[in-house]
């Protein structure tokens, strides 16, 4: 199985962050405090309340889906992929859309 991490830049503030692209084993493990440490409160405030429904059985669906949720997520907020951050073409067929890349 392939890993790959994209490097996102937001084009109007500058700021980047790193996105792991596949299964999430940080989210398999450690539930919503992966989302909580990227800055992601939507998805770790929704993680949580699942979870607590749940009794901690939704991580085992959230792990395979959290790091789609959070790329497409950077792309609906302007980030766009950084040139040479990865495999692009990989992570475009796992997320199921296209990644914008910045110009060079």
């Amino acid at each position: 199985m392939a890993f790959t991490t994209i490097t996102f830049k937001n084009p109007m503030t500058g700021q980047m962050k790193l996105a792991p692209i596949g299964f999430s084993w940080t989210t398999f493990f450690f539930g919503f405090f992966p989302a909580l440490f990227r800055g992601d409160w939507k998805w770790a405030v929704i993680q949580l309340l699942i979870a607590l429904m749940t009794a901690g059985l939704s991580n085992l669906v959230f792990c395979f889906m959290y790091n789609s949720l959070f790329v497409k997520d950077l792309i609906g907020a302007g980030y766009q992929a950084t040139p040479g951050s990865g495999n692009l073409d990989f992570a475009s067929a796992k997320i199921g859309m296209q990644i914008p890349v910045l110009p060079a």
